[in-house]
């Protein structure tokens, strides 16, 4: 048997009986202040045009409510949500890997892929693999790693110094704002 949960006032939407204020004030469907009046008084006007009181701002003295059809406000809020969502652009991590021996040309080529990824928005994490004994040169790879945050400081910054992880020697950069 399904567990029916009831929802609280608060969580409902402010619209006609649910909105509780001694007097409001009401603007029509044309954008039109119809001045202060009683809640009462604003949704009787509302049902004879056969539309919703909804409270726009309860912060507001009095608080403002509108004359309006909410299934159609209710959807001009989500397809705005959705708008709003979809031209947000999340900052994903792009990893740029190498060995502290790279030729100068190899090197040169992550240069230029942390760069695109940078101006792309995204963080780079640069990071210099060790195989068997090389690990004891780590102070090298400590070198490249700075060289290459210099080599970007024009499009990004370091946001994490470079650090040692097992067998591994990162360091985080984000893009410049």
């Amino acid at each position: 048997m399904p567990v029916i949960q009831k929802r609280r006032s608060r969580d409902l939407p402010q619209i006609n009986e649910r909105i509780r204020f001694s007097t409001i004030r009401v603007i029509a469907t044309d954008g039109e202040q119809l001045g202060i009046m009683t809640p009462q008084e604003a949704l009787q006007m509302a049902q004879e045009k056969e539309l919703d009181l909804v409270l726009l701002s309860d912060k507001a003295d009095p608080p403002v409510c509108r004359i309006i059809d909410y299934g159609k406000y209710k959807f001009e809020q989500e397809k705005k949500a959705r708008e709003a969502r979809k031209k947000q652009h999340t900052a994903d991590v792009k990893e740029v890997k190498m060995r502290y021996k790279i030729e100068e040309h190899d090197y040169n080529v992550r240069v230029k892929q942390a760069a695109r990824f940078l101006k792309d928005g995204d963080k780079v994490k640069a990071t210099v693999m060790f195989r068997g004994r090389e690990i004891q040169h780590s102070d090298l790879a400590d070198k490249l790693l700075k060289r290459m945050a210099a080599d970007l400081q024009d499009v990004g910054e370091v946001q994490q110094v470079p650090k040692r992880e097992g067998r591994n020697m990162m360091m985080l950069i984000s893009p410049k704002k």
